[in-house]
């Protein structure tokens, strides 16, 4: 029964990539193109990251430790292996798989501020470890010297329209990934454990292993927009996986929407938008940053999208749609 909306969906995407592919043939601005590269990345991360906030009621602090590792493993697998970008994308997400099953399975055991602090204090572990383990990561200089065999079914990712398109297209594909995911009862369940979590188990649900199913998923699309950025920078630097990258994402969802579903997209745009904008006219983006969301926190009191939604008649700020 539900065919037709993902039918929908992917048609939707799929014309929305082919206008992003024609876009640089009309105004072939490369300062667009690197924002649709960093704005991918990031909105991947930050819908990830809803899916444990909007979706399952997990404050995480330190989701940026998947982007990061992202970003790390990848770098060192193109660097030091022999092995092809797809085959090195793959073995980044196995490991990341592993790290999320290993740090889910101590943090979802925590509530509320608890959860949220172990999981920063996991990411500035790892953040420390990327600093002193010099000889494998580079310490604070992080790992230079680009990225070699940049080859995808014969395209060379070194050229920047070949990334801008790959980076669309796998947000894209990302984005209906999770909206299949959130569509289906695995994702009554996490709003059924956000909303009520004693009576979700009372109706059988096992909160444990759908709260560590949801973590390592979300780790998972962290990680592909880390890889994305890995590919942008050609390298890995320790500012990927410090504590202030966690804090982009969770401001990219308080000002872009906790309770739609593409309200981190449009807060990724408008964060990275702010960022662009600001950064030429002040060197004070941090308070001018704080300011701007301030007014989203007691003008609007929730997300663009969620107001907009809610002044359209659609379901009200709060509900995930």
């Amino acid at each position: 029964m539900r065919r037709a909306p993902i039918m929908r969906d992917i048609v939707i995407a799929v014309i929305l990539v082919a206008v992003l592919a024609a876009i640089p043939y009309l105004t072939p601005s490369k300062a667009f193109q690197d924002f649709v590269i960093r704005c991918s990345s990031m909105a991947l991360f930050a819908m990830s990251l809803n899916l444990l906030v909007g979706y399952t009621g997990l404050s995480s602090f330190g989701h940026g430790l998947f982007f990061g590792l992202g970003t790390y493993t990848f770098e060192l697998l193109m660097q030091n292996t022999g092995l092809s970008l797809p085959v090195a994308a793959l073995a980044t997400l196995l490991f990341t798989c592993v790290t999320a099953i290993v740090v889910g399975a101590i943090c979802i055991r925590l509530r509320l501020i608890y959860f949220a602090f172990v999981t920063l204090a996991m990411q500035m572990l790892a953040h420390s470890i990327i600093i002193s383990w010099v000889s494998l990561t580079g310490g604070d200089q992080g790992l230079q010297g680009g990225i070699p065999r940049r080859f995808l079914f014969g395209l060379s990712l070194e050229n920047q329209y070949n990334l801008y398109v790959f980076s669309g297209a796998v947000l894209a594909v990302g984005l209906l990934l999770m909206r299949h995911i959130v569509s289906t009862s695995f994702g009554t369940s996490l709003r059924m454990i956000r909303d009520n979590e004693a009576r979700a188990a009372f109706l059988g649900i096992s909160i444990w292993r759908v709260k560590l199913t949801v973590f390592v998923l979300s780790a998972l699309f962290a990680a592909v927009g880390g890889m994305i950025m890995s590919l942008f920078v050609s390298g890995a630097y320790p500012e990927l996986i410090n504590w202030p990258i966690s804090g982009d994402a969770i401001f990219a969802i308080v000002m872009g929407g906790v309770g739609s579903f593409l309200g981190p997209t449009v807060g990724t745009m408008i964060l990275l938008l702010l960022n662009d904008l600001v950064t030429r006219q002040t060197e004070y983006y941090g308070l001018a940053l704080g300011i701007i969301i301030l007014v989203f926190a007691l003008g609007l009191r929730r997300g663009l999208l969620d107001f907009i939604t809610e002044r359209l008649g659609g379901r009200p700020a709060g509900g995930i749609s």
